[in-house]
């Protein structure tokens, strides 16, 4: 098969792409361009698509005897990630951009270019595994469950998924570091990449106060005391406890957190932990990475990206999934994805739009 084997420029990829050559694939190496200002160098291990990265990509490339390219995406990127991403906490949900990219950028955009260029299919090094099932080919979780990213491709559908592989899915970080030692890449101990690449310092809330600008409101608890002051709602999300800066203490001295946005009235609640437990996600934007549930049925959710898998009862009702989790959980926010699973088959996500404890009406 002529396969485009995305590079980032770290080894996991580097890996995958060697994998696939050696799998007897006609493979091509392509690096995505997705910031419009790509820096020289990594400040640290956060951030990517510097033009050190790109660098590092063509040396494995090199080394393999592969073609590369680089293929620019920064505008798409801005407007289906970026841009997206702003837009959610203003509206003030929590985005995972990941899945975003993912969906928009890694398995439709560089995917669509590639099919129109003749290739098969795209290979990177997400870990998580493809298994021939009776309906087709089936995501799966990856062997290494610390590194598991099977969360953030439940996005994919099953015609993506046709045309994928994920080929480090069977393997740990570890051995995939020994391998690349071994194949003399120079990127065998290049730390990873991680939280949001487009955010290199890590700093979220300053990111989004330089593009929406400072929007003072309150901070009120859960009987509508205001408590504290804020300077964008949108700095904020469901189960915050950190960098609150609250001026008003409860009497009994209880920890609180963050457990509702309005934007509306650009408003921040904050209440005590027992608030945020819930047991009822609705979400939309349904996504099937094969068949959809029919019927009620007994599936996995995982609701965040290295959150726990909580059984629940689940059931598809017209455009929208409703979950009933087993026991509650916090910290669960509108615009985060909930992710469902069959065992290590990952059956779908869906985008969430309310979570509340069941008894409480949604919307």
């Amino acid at each position: 098969m002529r396969v485009v084997a995305a590079m980032s420029g770290g080894v996991d990829s580097a890996v995958a792409a060697a994998r696939m050559l050696d799998a007897g694939h006609d493979v091509v190496g392509v690096h995505l361009a997705l910031s419009q200002s790509a820096a020289t160098l990594r400040e640290s291990a956060r951030g990517c698509c510097t033009i050190e990265d790109a660098g590092d990509a063509r040396r494995v490339a090199d080394r393999l005897g592969i073609p590369f390219y680089v293929w620019d995406m920064a505008e798409r990127f801005k407007q289906d990630v970026v841009e997206d991403f702003v837009a959610e906490y203003a509206a003030g949900r929590t985005p995972n951009p990941c899945l975003r990219c993912n969906e928009r950028i890694k398995f439709a955009a560089l995917l669509d270019k590639a099919l129109a260029l003749g290739f098969d299919a795209v290979a990177t090094g997400h870990y998580a595994q493809i298994v021939d099932g009776p309906h087709g080919r089936e995501l799966h979780r990856a062997v290494d469950a610390a590194k598991d990213q099977s969360y953030v491709l439940g996005v994919l559908d099953a015609e993506q998924l046709a045309r994928s592989f994920f080929p480090l899915g069977d393997t740990t970080k570890p051995q995939i570091r020994q391998e690349a030692a071994e194949r003399g890449f120079s990127v065998a101990k290049k730390p990873d990449s991680h939280d949001i690449c487009f955010i290199a310092d890590g700093d979220t809330a300053g990111w989004l106060a330089g593009r929406l600008g400072a929007q003072p409101g309150p901070i009120v608890d859960e009987t509508g005391e205001v408590v504290g002051e804020h300077e964008g709602s949108f700095a904020y999300t469901v189960g915050q406890r950190r960098g609150l800066g609250l001026k008003v203490p409860r009497p009994d001295g209880a920890k609180r957190y963050v457990t509702s946005v309005d934007p509306q009235r650009n408003t921040v609640v904050v209440g005590t932990a027992d608030l945020l437990g819930v047991d009822r996600v609705v979400g939309d934007h349904l996504r099937w990475c094969g068949p959809a549930p029919a019927g009620t049925v007994r599936l996995g959710a995982q609701l965040r990206a290295h959150g726990e898998e909580l059984p629940a009862t689940v059931r598809v009702d017209g455009d929208r999934v409703v979950a009933e989790l087993d026991r509650r959980t916090r910290g669960v926010a509108a615009g985060q994805s909930i992710v469902l699973y069959d065992g290590s088959r990952v059956v779908g996500s869906a985008t969430i739009t309310a979570a509340t404890r069941v008894g409480v009406t949604t919307q």
